[in-house]
């Protein structure tokens, strides 16, 4: 269901998770990564740059935090300018933490075809992580080409151009505090 849209922003069409939707699942996924992680000494690596947002209140939402918890960042792209699609190709940047041997949660803002986040684990297991698990805020199951799924999820995403909290259309929208559906208008020309 749908909340109303703030009325200055006029290019979202519609508001599907608010403020509070988003804070209360932040904190559940705080709490279970937590509880899951409370040994291992976890290394975060938010995928930039459109994470930097749920990363931000995921990683205040791990209480009690992991003895020995880092948090690093990884940039990584398949999408180019204002496109809505990714061309295939994926430019990951080189670590700037060594993960061998290390239990490594990679933080997105969302997951679509799957094709991104899967090399980047390849790359982050090729390197010689013990483990390598993803937390993601939404998860756009309809758009899926490969099997994978994150191990901690947020919230099942309508195959929608969504922006805010972060995601952004042709970098902008990123501050909006909850996430909306951008209007068609708006993108119809790059489909």
């Amino acid at each position: 269901m749908s909340k109303p849209v703030p009325e200055c922003d006029v290019d979202v069409l519609k508001v599907i998770l608010d403020e509070g939707d988003i804070a209360a699942k932040v904190s559940e996924l705080g709490a279970k990564i937590a509880q899951d992680y409370k040994d291992l000494k976890p290394i975060l690596l938010p995928v930039m740059t459109g994470a930097f947002v749920f990363s931000a209140d995921l990683v205040r939402a791990i209480r009690p935090p992991p003895q020995g918890m880092r948090i690093e960042s990884l940039r990584a792209s398949s999408y180019l300018g204002t496109t809505t699609l990714s061309n295939g190709e994926v430019a990951i940047a080189p670590l700037s933490i060594d993960v061998k041997g290390q239990h490594v949660l990679l933080v997105e803002d969302i997951i679509d075809t799957g094709h991104t986040l899967e090399k980047i684990r390849t790359k982050v297991m090729g390197e010689g992580a013990a483990s390598c698990k993803v937390v993601a805020l939404l998860n756009k199951r309809e758009r899926r080409e490969n099997g994978l799924q994150p191990e901690y999820e947020g919230f099942d995403c309508p195959n929608e151009f969504v922006i805010g909290y972060g995601l952004d259309f042709d970098s902008k929208y990123r501050e909006l505090p909850y996430v909306g559906v951008l209007k068609e208008e708006l993108y119809a020309h790059i489909l």
